[in-house]
């Protein structure tokens, strides 16, 4: 399904990326406290390229170790290319991988054929073990955090904090070897000393379901933290796949050929070996400290909570290595762009489980996940209200979604004036309404009455059918498109036409 290049590593996707004009490198001093933010801010909001700081300062404006990398993803065609495929074809490939999931029965030999692409995608989760690997390049057996430019994002923000990692866990029964058992998953860390780390997850994430069997063993657990992974692996981490999909071997399907890793130098891990850095040690049960505050996506700080502490044992890295990070915020954040491309790669997946879903949006100013606009294909009273239900059922990310809109299929779901218009003219506060009481919400939400419970909000904006209304339904007013047809080519010979 790839029609572009495959990026073995970062250096090869932000090559890519220069080739195409995409990839700035400043010069001017820019100190990682604070005003590199502001840089990545403006960029993204002007849908700039990638940025290289060669030049950056450290809080006491002492030059760093290493470029600093940032807004890798901050176009969808940036998310779309990290995935291997042009703009155009996100949708496409999010049906392959709704296929891969839920493969359809063999029909004959030409059926089983015109499967190689797929078969191929398969063989590519099988990751590739190496003996020796650029990221242990350089081995540093007593570690520094302090060599890390690691940013201080926002004004309010308690201390450096790591926002791009790839967190690597195993759970215990699990060998060191059973890759199809690792987690990876993007947790940000609290640089808390010389080498100390707080890793703040959430219970419902694979990195705490691990932590929580060391513990109950009462083991301390391995961690490690790869920083400047490639694209394919630093988006399946940040995927939402089903609990029993490693991302680490699900990173094959997206880069386009089998991962690659190495046994860590001290702790009993398999790493990505092409990362730039990679971050190993230990979380020891019970030991917490507090992480925080730190601006969010919601556009908020969070507020300070315990959260597991990693003793950090070695440090490894290239020879020359690239320094890759981001910033949270109120979107449009980089997380937000990120949201919008995977709102289309798992439209398919959706719809294999919903069939009359016919488009759905995450709208990135409502923190990309917490509200939902739903287009569907309605033919009986009472579906809107099913479809809600099942989308709120259906993923664990769905949980949080506090509000789901649904519409009839010529509705834009991207179009505000469309949705607005639709609830304004279809739908009845007294009757179209669900609300829903005590489910399961972000405990970011400052909103909620209580820390991770919450409501939900249902809207059916659909027209209604049989029993839903007595009422004669209005026809909806249009055009014939013969005449609308006519108006464009009168128009267009006057310097009117759409585009012109």
């Amino acid at each position: 399904m790839r029609d572009l290049p495959v990026f073995a590593d970062l250096r090869a996707f932000l090559d890519w990326n220069a080739g195409n004009g995409g990839l700035l490198r400043l010069s001017d001093p820019v100190s990682i406290r604070h005003e590199m933010t502001a840089v990545q801010v403006a960029a993204l909001r002007r849908g700039g390229p990638v940025l290289r700081f060669d030049a950056a300062r450290d809080a006491a404006g002492a030059p760093v170790q290493m470029p600093v990398v940032t807004n890798l993803f901050a176009t969808p065609e940036r998310v779309a290319a990290g995935l291997g495929v042009r703009p155009d074809g996100v949708r496409e490939f999010g049906e392959f991988l709704a296929a891969l999931r839920a493969p359809a029965p063999v029909e004959g030999m030409r059926d089983a054929l015109s499967r190689w692409p797929m078969l191929k995608a398969a063989l590519s989760t099988r990751a590739r073990v190496m003996k020796r690997a650029p990221v242990q390049e350089v081995v540093h057996d007593d570690p520094d955090l302090g060599m890390l430019p690691v940013q201080t994002p926002w004004p309010g923000d308690a201390g450096p904090l790591i926002t791009w990692p790839v967190v690597v866990t195993r759970p215990p029964e699990a060998a060191p070897e059973a890759l199809s058992r690792y987690n990876l998953g993007v947790y940000r860390a609290q640089v808390i000393g010389r080498d100390h780390l707080v890793m703040r997850w959430l219970a419902h994430r694979g990195g705490a379901a691990h932590a929580r069997a060391w513990a109950a063993r009462g083991e301390p657990m391995p961690v490690a933290i790869a920083l400047g992974c490639d694209p394919g692996t630093l988006l399946a981490s940040a995927l939402p796949l089903p609990e029993n999909v490693s991302e680490l071997t699900f990173s094959g399907v997206l880069r386009g050929t089998r991962a690659e890793v190495v046994r860590a130098k001290s702790v009993p891990l398999m790493v990505p070996a092409r990362a730039e850095i990679v971050i190993e040690g230990w979380i020891h049960p019970g030991e917490t400290a507090p992480e925080g505050p730190f601006g969010d996506h919601t556009g908020y700080y969070n507020s300070v909570e315990p959260f597991p502490v990693m003793r950090v044992s070695t440090i490894t890295h290239r020879k020359d290595p690239l320094y890759l990070t981001t910033i949270t915020g109120r979107p449009p954040d980089e997380p937000s762009v990120i949201g919008e491309v995977f709102n289309e790669l798992a439209l398919p997946v959706i719809r294999s489980q919903i069939p009359e879903v016919r488009d759905l949006w995450l709208p990135p100013a409502a923190c990309s996940y917490r509200m939902a606009v739903v287009q569907i294909a309605k033919r009986y009273p009472g579906q809107a209200r099913r479809v809600m239900m099942a989308l709120w059922g259906m993923l664990a990310q769905f949980s949080y979604t506090k509000m789901v809109v649904v519409v009839d299929e010529d509705i834009d779901v991207r179009n505000w004036d469309d949705v607005v218009w639709a609830m304004a003219t279809r739908m009845d506060p007294a009757r179209d309404v669900m609300v829903l009481d005590h489910t399961p919400m972000d405990y970011l939400d400052f909103a909620s009455p209580r820390e991770g419970l919450a409501g939900k909000l249902g809207i059916d904006a659909t027209t209604k059918l049989g029993a839903e209304t007595t009422r004669e339904w209005g026809q909806v007013m249009a055009l014939d498109p013969k005449d609308e047809a006519r108006a464009e080519e009168i128009l267009s010979r006057y310097g009117l036409g759409r585009g012109e």
